[in-house]
């Protein structure tokens, strides 16, 4: 064998490979999306200078915007099991964040800066007045940044479970750009993608994180993979800006510095002491609450506990 049928060997060994590698990625995305877990309420779009927002309204009363974790899992189905009664008192919208769930995913760096500016365009266009916000998670900081820039757009905060100031305040590195090329890579960095979120990927860091008894059920664990691959390839978008830290932001510069009541419910379980201490440091009229029985996602394992807080706060 010559010089060049090597090199044709190799050819069709590495395009033969790579075919094989995109059909078992466009199957994954297609069995993981199958069930239409998170079809299960009725959505409206609010079509964004980004890309479309997918949300849903229930109810009637005083505005409240729930805003679930910054995951490319995540989704407005993170509120599911608190929606309906928070909605018999309030006018409840929920959302999907752009690279989230229904909504759009595309192909560009997600900041908090951005989701600041969708946060603040969605009230002023959809919800049309001042309102209390419920953020999950890693999306907090957009909500204190979109309280800092805009003073009249939301009222009152609630913050569940909310990631570390120090946490939010870690930037790209040089190993972001290196992660960041094998991830954006079309097929050999999407079959990178499925495997970080394969259901056993996304079971193992939520049971060990996020619920107390150690099981997360079902059908979260299910609308979690799904959300994961709507879109398809687009999905790891966001995923990819996270893993490479470009949602950062200065909390303990922002917090000090607005008047919003906040309030910070978090789960008894979960080991976050450190954190309630940096907020309530920078921040030291920020008032806390530990539901029993939960860890990161209380709103989910004790749902009439994380409503009647939240009540009593927005009374």
């Amino acid at each position: 064998m010559n010089k060049w049928q090597k090199i044709g060997l190799a050819a069709s060994i590495c395009g033969a490979t790579l075919t094989t590698v995109h059909l078992i990625n466009k199957f994954i995305f297609s069995t993981a999306t199958a069930k239409g877990i998170t079809n299960n309420r009725v959505y409206s779009t609010y079509p964004w200078k980004f890309g479309d927002i997918n949300y849903c309204s229930y109810g009637e009363g005083s505005p409240i915007l729930l805003i679930h974790d910054l995951n490319s899992y995540s989704s407005l189905y993170e509120w599911d099991n608190v929606i309906d009664e928070l909605s018999k008192n309030h006018k409840v919208y929920a959302i999907d964040l752009l690279g989230c769930g229904k909504s759009d995913k595309p192909y560009l760096t997600y900041t908090t800066y951005m989701y600041t500016q969708l946060i603040a365009d969605f009230i002023n266009c959809v919800i049309r007045e001042k309102t209390d916000v419920i953020v999950s998670g890693s999306s907090a900081p957009m909500v204190i940044a979109s309280a800092f820039n805009n003073k009249d757009v939301i009222n009152k905060i609630v913050l569940v479970s909310p990631i570390s100031i120090k946490s939010a305040l870690i930037g790209p590195n040089k190993q972001s750009k290196i992660t960041r090329f094998i991830l954006e890579t079309p097929i050999i960095g999407t079959l990178v993608y499925n495997i970080c979120q394969s259901k056993s990927s996304i079971n193992k860091e939520l049971k060990n994180d996020a619920f107390a008894d150690g099981v997360v059920p079902c059908d979260f664990l299910d609308a979690y993979y799904e959300n994961s691959h709507i879109n398809g390839s687009s999905c790891k978008h966001l995923f990819t800006s996270k893993k490479c830290h470009y949602t950062t932001i200065s909390l303990s510069r922002l917090l000090p510095a607005i008047n919003n009541s906040i309030f910070i419910i978090s789960g008894e379980l979960d080991n976050n002491t450190r954190i309630l201490e940096e907020y309530t440091t920078a921040n030291n009229a920020i008032e806390t609450f530990s539901i029993p029985n939960s860890k990161k996602l209380p709103q989910i394992e004790e749902p009439e506990e994380f409503v009647k807080q939240v009540e009593i706060f927005l009374a």
